[in-house]
């Protein structure tokens, strides 16, 4: 396993995105979607563990539209303003087109079996959300998605497995947004919502105020056996 950049074209310009290979020669690929943090050292070592557990994982730099190579943390109050900021300047339509862009060209990689799923955390667990109803991907991962409740209509073209986690002391998604998700999303047969009772935002973002290690764990295990039984 080691990591590298790989750079992606678009018919809008080219981004990098930081690639960690499994053992294996070839492996299923998973896209790991980022946080309002870009694609720092939590979401680096997410795609180091997923490589770790067997997958080509690929972690694309979606705010290379706003600004190349954002990589801040959840530790200072000066971050986190810059974090919201880049969240209000983030162009999700443009967003999943990236996401498409990363699909295919992981896709491609000899490394690669031809399946990719996607994982995404924040404001990428929206973002996975949308990658599921708006891209090929063949199966994706949601945690704590922020405005989700925004989009339910969007559920109708899920054609391949979901898998959400929802933290149901969330900060940032209000009761009356989780009801609408439960409501709109449970008798979807893709669609497989798991809730975090007593949890907060991020609970499973290692270092942040609110990580839950049992949690954590849980969800982290419910998605690779999750991604195993769809990737293969």
């Amino acid at each position: 396993m080691s990591g590298e950049r790989l750079t992606i074209k678009t018919p809008d310009g080219e981004f990098s995105a930081y690639v960690a290979r499994p053992a294996a020669a070839q492996a299923p690929a998973v896209v790991v979607i980022q946080e309002i943090f870009g694609v720092n050292k939590v979401m680096r070592d997410i795609t180091d563990e997923l490589a770790a557990a067997g997958y080509l994982a690929i972690c694309p730099d979606l705010f290379w539209r706003i600004e190349p190579g954002i990589d801040i943390t959840d530790q200072s109050k000066a971050e986190w303003d810059r974090a919201f900021e880049l969240f209000g300047l983030f162009d999700a339509d443009k967003g999943i087109e990236d996401v498409q862009a990363t699909i295919d060209a992981i896709r491609k990689d000899a490394g690669g079996t031809g399946k990719v799923g996607a994982v995404g955390y924040c404001l990428g667990g929206k973002v996975a959300y949308l990658t599921a109803a708006r891209t090929d991907i063949d199966a994706s991962v949601s945690y704590y998605g922020v405005g989700i409740d925004g989009l339910l209509g969007e559920a109708a073209n899920i054609k391949n497995a979901l898998l959400m986690h929802v933290a149901t002391k969330d900060g940032f998604v209000p009761p009356e947004a989780q009801a609408a998700i439960h409501a709109a999303l449970d008798g979807h047969p893709k669609i497989t919502i798991h809730d975090y009772q007593g949890q907060d935002h991020a609970f499973a973002r290692h270092g942040g105020e609110h990580y839950d290690e049992a949690s954590a764990t849980l969800a982290n295990q419910r998605t690779l056996d999750f991604f195993k039984a769809n990737l293969g």
